[in-house]
């Protein structure tokens, strides 16, 4: 953990990330990703502590017994602790300066930049490494003294001998975690909206968590209780040993049991969503920019969009750039409001929605028959108070906008407009693009006519959220180097070619593909980066409780398996006690991960497409094979652990 810290201050510190184009984003992301790891390394590091610590009771009440004091105890474990701090920190500093490089060349090949081979060792990074576990080996040592100082030295001594009551399976907290499950499933599954997705998504985690937590510790006990209840399961040999253990083992066990779930679920949605991003890159940058150079003009009201001002405009773009190719050039007004089953009401104040109002929150786009027709290659006709809609968003409007066809379409404020027909083919600009709440596109001869109520309200009461905008997106012909040049040659002049409004009411921005292709790389480079090492982390992790649980409880059976075998208990019959308890408790954590990941899957995709991800495909086929792969290693770990459990339990001397 201190070599992964080390690595990430020292990235985010390389002088070359000044001039790195997306550098400025991983300067914010990678020292947030080390702070982090620091935040997980003091909880499982405190945890590790206090295993061993308890580990450790019977021989510290036998050096109390032998005449040590408590002083003396506290001096050993203070002792050890400074010993092992100064090990741990020399150990990981020198391991984080050596594969920094390591470090540095893969994310600069993930970046797809140059590469230098000179070796740096950051003092800054060396520093702050230093300083935060510094401050947790202080508080792993303060935690160690008081347990030694407040410990009884005949409970220490004895501690291993103490015999435990029969858990009662809790049947109540059990149903809790069952239905606290439920609900957070439910939520995944039943949110339609992106943005209503991220607003829910911390707490169904929360819930989720609880849940795993819950059901580990008490719903685990009681599934035993049930099985012990089966005895036509529960009276073989092999089942018998490893349930009746693991129902004492459950309720001391359960709350590590628990943190290998949520550990794996992490890694499991951390590496499924960070590699669909990279891997989709040129996807989503080709669904952001489906032209090379995009332009929006904004004013402030419908009536500056007049056929005189447009052709301004054109002529302006046309001056600095007159090779241009596929162009998609329209006026359009936004509006934003929730949508109802008589079309959509204006939303007036959006400081008073409720969370379930986003599930209806959406835009209207309002463009003229005549670009329609002209970008569609198309001669629709349309008569007074008729309009034509369309649904985006991949489609989820497609059934809402349907159901309109024949009726009326209301904006609030305004004429009903009588929908003519619905069209389900529509062209496609970047602006409209990047939307991630559902988009109408309500196509009328005459836009002004169909939203001056509105407007007029707008100027009175300043409520409303109206956009209106003259879009002009087009491919140049080139090499990247040209295309940025051209945006840099727009740029320069945009105050000649945008329309200066008499009452000063004016905006525009202008995005070129190529040079927001690394921006775009550099964050979901860094997303992935960040995403590996967490994953790496939170997998030692898993490792580690899982190593530490084996262990102890192999000497914990150590004794109960050697009665057995004086009775006639064969090896075989103890592997297949072992493997039978062993599998059981081992693949529970994995089982349960993979039915969150299940049900959070359509939650995180809404979550990607705020990002920019469209491909749901490649989205599938990565989680699948990033389960496929976390399910080999942890057999792999399985398989050893397994092992070391088996040859304490079956050979004391081995042991």
């Amino acid at each position: 953990m201190i070599m992964m810290v080390y690595i990430l201050f020292f990235l985010s510190g390389l002088d070359a990330m000044e001039d790195l184009k997306g550098g400025g984003t991983l300067r914010v992301v990678l020292p947030l990703g080390g702070y982090i790891v620091s935040v997980f390394a003091l909880l499982f590091l405190f945890y590790s502590n206090s295993y061993i610590i308890r580990q450790r009771n019977k021989e510290f009440g036998l050096y109390n017994i032998l005449g040590m004091d408590k002083g003396n105890l506290r001096k050993i474990v203070l002792l050890e602790g400074l010993l092992s701090g100064f090990i741990s920190l020399s150990a990981g500093l020198l391991l984080g300066i050596a594969f920094s490089k390591a470090a540095e060349l893969i994310l600069y090949n993930l970046l797809t930049v140059d590469i230098t081979y000179t070796l740096q060792i950051d003092a800054s990074a060396v520093a702050k490494t230093a300083l935060i576990f510094a401050g947790i080996y202080v508080i792993l040592l303060m935690n160690s003294v008081i347990k030694v100082s407040c410990s009884n030295p005949l409970e220490l001594l004895h501690s291993a001998n103490v015999g435990e009551k029969p858990p009662k399976a809790n049947w109540v907290l059990a149903v809790i975690g069952v239905l606290l499950l439920a609900v957070a499933y439910d939520i995944a599954l039943s949110i339609k909206q992106p943005l209503l997705a991220m607003l829910w998504f911390a707490a169904a985690v929360v819930m989720v968590i609880v849940a795993t937590y819950l059901l580990f510790i008490s719903g685990s006990v009681a599934i035993c209780r049930l099985l012990q209840k089966n005895k036509k399961y529960y009276y073989k040999p092999n089942h018998f040993v490893s349930v009746s253990s693991m129902v004492y083992r459950m309720k001391r066990n359960g709350a590590g049991l628990a943190s290998i779930c949520v550990l794996m679920t992490m890694v499991l949605v951390t590496l499924s969503a960070t590699f669909s991003l990279y891997i989709g890159a040129e996807d989503s940058l080709n669904a952001r920019f489906p032209t090379d150079i995009q332009m929006n003009l904004f004013v402030a009201k419908p009536e500056y969009l007049t056929e005189e001002n447009l052709t301004k405009m054109r002529n302006g773009v046309d001056r600095f750039v007159p090779e241009k190719q596929n162009v998609i050039e329209y006026a359009a007004v936004q509006i934003t409001g929730l949508f109802s089953e008589s079309g959509i009401t204006v939303d007036q104040s959006t400081a008073n929605m409720t969370v379930s109002d986003y599930d209806s929150l959406g835009f209207v786009s309002i463009i003229t028959l005549d670009d329609y027709n002209r970008l569609m290659g198309t001669h629709e006709t349309l008569d007074d108070g008729e309009c034509l809609l369309h649904g985006s968003l991949t489609g989820s409007l497609s059934g809402y906008v349907a159901g309109f066809s024949g009726r009326t379409f209301t904006i609030e404020h305004c004429a009903p407009l009588k929908v003519k027909k619905t069209v389900e083919n529509m062209f496609v600009s970047g602006y409209a693009n990047m939307q991630v709440v559902p988009t109408i596109t309500l196509i009328t001869a005459d836009i002004n006519a169909v939203v001056e109520p509105l407007v007029s309200m707008a100027d009175s009461y300043g409520d409303f959220d109206i956009q209106c905008y003259w879009s002009c997106n087009f491919d140049v012909d080139g090499t990247p180097e040209d295309e940025i040049a051209i945006r840099d040659v727009l740029w320069k002049h945009m105050e000649e070619i945008v329309l200066h409004t008499e009452d000063g009411s004016y905006g525009y921005y202008l995005e070129c593909k190529e040079a927001d292709r690394a921006e775009l790389l550099a964050n979901y480079a860094g997303m992935l980066f960040i995403g590996v090492l967490l994953s790496i982390v939170f997998m030692f992790a898993a490792v580690l409780i899982i190593y530490y649980k084996q262990i102890s409880e192999g000497y914990e059976d150590q004794k109960r398996f050697d009665v057995m075998q004086k009775v006639g208990m064969t090896k075989l019959n103890i592997r297949k006690s072992v493997n039978s308890q062993v599998l059981t408790v081992f693949f529970m954590p994995m089982l349960l991960a993979g039915l969150h990941l299940a049900f959070a899957f359509p939650m995180l995709w809404k979550i990607l497409q705020i990002l920019g991800f469209r491909n749901l495909g490649l989205m599938i086929a990565v989680t699948a094979v990033c389960f496929a792969v976390f399910a080999l290693v942890y057999a792999i770990v399985y398989k050893i652990t397994s092992h070391i459990y088996y040859s304490i339990v079956s050979d004391r001397e081995g042991a």
